[in-house]
């Protein structure tokens, strides 16, 4: 138990505010991905551990016996959660991660949204990210196999986490792309109330919103533009 629980200590530990990403970097910075993302894996595993029963109870025993014990192959698409979990919350994670990729990879941050190539060639870099994040939080050692013991029951897991977590969250990373450049951006053309427009970006782009308070960035955070500036065009 102490050894989980410190597990989730240490993550949460790295949600700290990110270091500015120099627009002239050539590439992803991938250390400042992997911190963020390990903020978002501590935020995740906490709330599991203050609101699923399930979890606290299997904080005991033997952890590598347990956790070797709950990594398996999964033989079914189910994984007994609810509709909501596995397609809505689900994809809400798998985008979030998609989006702490995006806001330290120029070349994916800077393609705006539109029927254009280098947009829809830049897609597979967050995809590809959220998949290896999915993978990682299912049967990783930082994971629900590790704390949690999920998958020691063979009917705990299911193929629907490795698929609808990272193809859901990419088609929920491309819709709240053109939300925010079709509604969010006209919204803030309209109205100049601050409050008004924070409250709409937040809501409008959850797994965004996820994702800059992982990447220690207020909710309503967007690299290019303030919340009381023009929207961008």
């Amino acid at each position: 138990m102490l050894l989980r629980l410190a597990l989730v200590a240490l993550l949460l530990a790295f949600a700290q505010p990110a270091r500015a990403q120099s627009p002239a970097a050539p590439g992803p910075n991938l250390a400042l991905v992997l911190r963020d993302s390990l903020a978002l894996l501590g935020v995740e595993h906490g709330v599991r551990i203050a609101f699923q029963p399930k979890t606290r109870r299997e904080l005991d025993g033997p952890f590598w016996d347990d956790y070797k014990r709950s990594v398996r192959i999964p033989d079914s698409w189910e994984d007994g959660d609810g509709w909501f979990v596995n397609y809505v919350g689900h994809p809400i994670h798998g985008a979030a991660a998609g989006v702490l990729w995006t806001l330290h990879d120029p070349v994916s941050r800077d393609a705006e949204f539109g029927l254009n190539v280098h947009y829809w060639a830049t897609r597979w870099r967050p995809l590809a990210w959220s998949a290896l994040f999915s993978v990682q939080f299912e049967v990783g050692p930082i994971s629900e196999a590790s704390i949690g013991n999920v998958g020691m029951g063979p009917n705990q897991i299911g193929w629907v986490d490795y698929v609808v977590t990272p193809v859901g969250g990419m088609g929920l990373n491309v819709a709240e792309d053109a939300l925010d450049r079709y509604f969010i951006q006209w919204f803030e053309r309209h109205v100049g109330n601050s409050a008004f427009r924070a409250l709409i970006r937040s809501a409008f782009n959850p797994a965004r919103t996820m994702a800059n308070v992982s990447a220690g960035h207020l909710p309503w955070y967007r690299h290019d533009r303030t919340l009381r500036g023009s929207a961008a065009r």
